[in-house]
């Protein structure tokens, strides 16, 4: 018989036991889950290349990767006494259960939800997690003022920018902070992009943080309108990115082709490969 997730778990579990023995590893038992932050971040974008490139072989490797980096985290918690990982993987199937009631509680749910219905009733269910937790810890949670917990504690300031801007606006939303329509968003846009453009006119060029203010603005604008599209902001700039890239290696290649670099050629002509390469992709 095969063996089951479970047993193969047991087994990532165990080895990671015995990398962080006495007599394991040295490089494996220095880390700390402070150094371990930048390997985290990168098994990340690995899983999302792998996901965006739709090799299922790189995914199940890059998945692994990614699975390994959690067992670390919890194991160096385990050792301080905090947590295993079985504390951990409760704590999420105990979420999963508690934030799904149309799918494990029908008498407090409506199994025809639609996605969209259930994607409100789990930011909703968040909300008052997070209300609750509050008031069980006080209006402060221990003696720091700082940590008190709101509607927005809990979105990770480690989050790329775009994304934050896009999980902050989505928990505003939660209690009804939010635009109507997307056209209502469009209409911002465009307020901001005037301002944005009034900095630019008025041609100053010694301090601009008037300028990044305001372009800030419109960026938080931007993502609010990718959410109210039901679009993931960072997804939609990485296959922006990656567009642009592949049409601009394709404008260079065609001048090299030709004897030639970009240096060497005028911004017209550049643009003119743009135009024709465009057609093509």
């Amino acid at each position: 018989m095969a063996e089951t997730a479970g047993a193969r778990f047991d087994t990532l579990v165990e080895i990671m036991r015995r990398l962080r023995a006495p007599d394991g590893c040295p490089w494996d038992r220095e880390q700390t889950l402070a150094s371990l932050r930048p390997f985290v971040l990168e098994e990340t974008y690995e899983v999302l290349e792998a996901i965006e490139s739709g090799g299922p072989e790189n995914l199940r490797e890059e998945l692994g990767d990614f699975l390994f980096e959690a067992v670390f985290l919890a194991q160096i918690s385990e050792e301080a006494g905090h947590f295993s990982i079985g504390d951990a993987i409760q704590a999420i199937c105990d979420k999963l259960v508690r934030r799904h009631p149309h799918v494990f509680a029908r008498q407090d749910g409506d199994s025809s939800m639609t996605s969209g219905q259930v994607l409100e009733k789990w930011e909703a269910i968040k909300a008052r997690e997070r209300a609750s937790q509050g008031l069980s810890k006080g209006p402060f949670q221990g003696n720091d003022p700082k940590r008190a917990k709101t509607t927005l504690s809990g979105v990770p300031k480690t989050l790329p920018s775009l994304l934050r801007a896009y999980e902050i606006s989505a928990r505003a939303a939660t209690v009804g902070f939010d635009w109507a329509r997307p056209a209502d968003v469009l209409d911002k846009i465009e307020e901001e992009v005037a301002e944005v453009r009034q900095e630019v006119e008025s041609g100053a060029t010694g301090d601009l943080s008037r300028a990044e203010e305001e372009m800030g603005d419109l960026l938080f604008a931007i993502a609010n309108l990718s959410r109210k599209l039901g679009i993931e902001p960072e997804a939609a700039l990485r296959r922006a990115n990656e567009k642009f890239t592949g049409r601009f290696d394709a404008v260079e290649q065609a001048f090299a082709a030709q004897g030639r670099s970009l240096q060497d050629a005028t911004l017209e002509e550049m643009e003119a490969e743009w135009q024709r390469v465009k057609t093509l992709s």
